[in-house]
């Protein structure tokens, strides 16, 4: 028969599983506690946990203060409806135009153009050939589900560059949807809630 387990001897055991292993010499044992994760103490996790929320805060709150002081004006907007190269020139025009293509699922469209003019401004040979390779992979490749409408002579000079790349390989490809979104896309866009509301608001807040 197992000899019983005193009482003493129960609580010493229950105490051990609570505090945890012994500490080795010279290593203080941090403030912390075997409730830590449900936020009811004062010990280190919980502070850093705070400070990380406040720092993720006020991440959150200085991209949204960016993107406020983003927005454009009036005559910008009316600029828009005249010309679709004053939309491309414009940063808050492409982001306008960007969420209009996502809504018609052909956001690639401009993703490619705008990732050809970041090929074109750069110089450092290898970076030049990784970045023409993600392009492809990207945009061109018939196996990429963000692949661009291209005819096949566009795409047949395009594979024969590729053995050397260079920053203005898909000067002729990016042309060519430049014209797609120009003839196709732009007069949807100036017609879509997304340009709409946002020339309405803008009127709005100016007649108050």
């Amino acid at each position: 028969m197992p000899q019983s387990v005193s009482g003493v001897e129960m609580r010493k055991r229950q105490q051990g599983r609570i505090e945890g292993p012994p500490q080795a010499p010279g290593h203080p044992r941090p403030n912390t506690c075997c409730l830590c994760w449900c936020g009811c103490c004062k010990c280190l996790w919980n502070e850093d946990r705070r400070e990380r929320s406040e720092r993720q805060t006020c991440t959150k709150m200085d991209s949204i203060e960016a993107t406020e002081e983003q927005h454009p004006t009036l005559d910008e907007l009316i600029a828009w409806s005249r010309s679709f190269e004053m939309v491309m020139r414009s940063a808050e025009g492409r982001d306008v135009f960007r969420e209009f293509l996502r809504s018609e699922y052909s956001e690639e469209n401009l993703m490619f153009w705008l990732a050809c003019e970041e090929l074109k401004k750069e110089t450092n040979p290898s970076a030049i050939e990784e970045k023409a390779r993600i392009i492809y992979e990207d945009y061109v490749s018939i196996l990429s589900p963000k692949e661009v409408s291209l005819d096949s002579r566009v795409r047949e000079g395009i594979n024969q560059s590729l053995a050397e790349p260079s920053g203005t390989m898909y000067e002729e490809a990016q042309l060519q949807i430049y014209t797609l979104m120009h003839r196709d896309s732009f007069p949807r866009f100036l017609n879509s809630s997304v340009y709409r509301d946002l020339l309405n608001s803008k009127r709005a807040c100016l007649d108050t």
